[in-house]
């Protein structure tokens, strides 16, 4: 007995029989509390448990234990094996303390995987080969000249090819725009949709443009997305040097403020560059906005220009001007304000014609009008505004009074939107003040009218759950 103690390996059979079961169990418990945690440390654990201590078991076994022959084939095999799970749970580990936890934007998170990847296969490769050169007596001398000359020759044949991919590569990792960014490369603009190695896939609004990675990375671009805050959407526009620059630029700035796109308690900032240009910078949210914004703000602005009678483009011509158009809408509105043969000369000369594009405001809420409307054709939408948002309540339709509160001498309530193109008869108060005088009758039908809209907007306001109290206080 004393002479199976002596020899040595009885002891290492004894603290295999022990020791073993022991670690295994140790790192159950460990690897169970990991994964709960979530925490990624749980990888190589479970490698060390599930592969490197068996495999260490068994060499330890046949080199220490049994005491075989290095030079013993079996031996040469489980010590390849154990080395190279060594070597897997080395780099697991190493990926693990650098990348699973890299903080938010810092260059460990930013890295792409396929350079992880590359990594660790080029250092599993190596890893092997001084393996194989320490267990197998192996050369690998020859073996790895050849493989860098081979890559050479293939590097040089597709250089083309690669070159596109490492610039893609060098993208994602330097990550100068990322998915939903806004990007102006000069030919084309547009919202990044798709980032891979090869090409980056904008959508421009008239289709999906695809951009070489190699063509991004050998030119400068534009990321409108960054830095984050408000962005400006710019124009210019032209005006006669007719018009009057500071009514134009009231008129201008106006506009802007109306847009819904507009960043709050930012304003439109305007410029007048001489001989009737002007260039225009309004605060939206971002490039996703810039292009509607404009597209609404230069469709308004053609309505409101001819409402002023200003030159737009040079231009101030507008059909609705062409007495004959005058002519037909009295008559037209003629039985809503129950109008006589001799009533007509009258509102002729004092009504005009106005048109409003889609969404433009009519009638703000909150103020006193001096003139009344009647809805020639389109449609008008009356909202609440409460806390930002527009609380829609009611219409008028072709026939119908805008602005009834201008006879009571009261603030508006509500605000009047155009909902399509809307066309109005814009009639003094005066006048409607004298018409009303000598006809009961639409005074009758201007009151029922106005309490009939003051009812709706409260009927509206307790099916959201909101007080009657809302409606006085404005």
């Amino acid at each position: 007995m004393a002479d199976i103690f002596n020899d040595g390996w009885a002891w290492w059979v004894i603290a295999l029989a022990v020791g073993v079961p022991v670690v295994l169990v140790v790192l159950t418990e460990l690897v169970g509390a990991f994964s709960r945690w979530g925490n990624p440390i749980a990888g190589p654990l479970r490698l060390l448990r599930n592969w490197v201590v068996p495999a260490g078991a068994v060499f330890a076994l046949l080199g220490f234990a049994i005491q075989s022959p290095a030079d013993q084939v079996w031996v040469r095999v489980v010590a390849t094996v154990f080395g190279f799970l060594l070597i897997l749970l080395v780099l697991s580990s190493f990926n693990v303390a650098l990348f699973a936890n890299a903080s938010p934007g810092s260059w460990r998170e930013r890295i792409p995987t396929i350079f992880v990847e590359i990594a660790r296969l080029a250092l599993v490769v190596v890893g092997l080969a001084l393996l194989f050169s320490w267990v197998w007596e192996a050369d690998v001398g020859g073996l790895l000249t050849a493989l860098g000359v081979g890559s050479i020759v293939i590097g040089l044949a597709l250089q083309n090819a690669v070159g596109g991919v490492i610039s893609g590569l060098l993208l994602l990792f330097e990550q100068p725009f990322k998915i939903g960014d806004w990007l102006d490369t000069g030919g084309v603009k547009g919202r990044v949709v798709e980032v891979n190695w090869r090409a980056v896939h904008i959508e421009t609004g008239s289709g999906i443009q695809i951009v070489p990675n190699s063509t991004l990375s050998g030119a400068s671009f534009t990321n409108l997305s960054e830095p984050a805050g408000p962005h400006s959407a710019t124009t210019s526009v032209k005006f006669s040097t007719d018009d009057p620059p500071h009514e134009v630029m009231a008129l201008l700035r106006e506009i802007a403020d109306a847009l819904p796109m507009r960043v709050q308690g930012e304003r439109a900032s305007i410029d007048y560059a001489g001989s009737g240009a002007y260039g225009v910078s309004i605060p939206v949210t971002g490039p996703a906005d810039a292009g509607r914004a404009l597209s609404m703000y230069l469709s308004w602005l053609w309505y409101a220009a001819r409402r002023r009678g200003f030159a737009l483009d040079g231009d101030s011509t507008d059909p609705l001007t062409e007495p004959q158009r005058l002519v037909e809408a009295v008559a037209a509105i003629a039985p809503t304000l129950h109008l006589r043969e001799e009533d007509t000369e009258q509102l002729l000369s004092s009504a005009r014609l106005e048109r409003y594009g889609v969404g433009e405001v009519v009638l703000p809420a909150g103020v006193i009008p001096d003139e009344v409307k009647v809805v020639l054709s389109g449609r008008a939408t009356l909202a609440l505004e409460i806390d930002g948002a527009r609380i829609e309540f009611s219409y008028a339709e072709r026939g119908e009074i805008v602005g009834q509160t201008a006879l009571t001498r009261e603030r508006t309530q509500s605000v009047t939107v155009a909902g399509d193109i809307l066309t109005l008869v814009v009639l003094p108060l005066e006048t409607v003040d004298a018409l009303i005088r000598t006809r009961p009758r639409l005074a009758m039908e201007i009151g029922e009218s106005l309490e009939l809209k003051r009812k709706q907007a409260a009927d509206r306001l307790a099916e959201l759950g909101l007080g009657r109290g809302v409606i006085s206080d404005r």
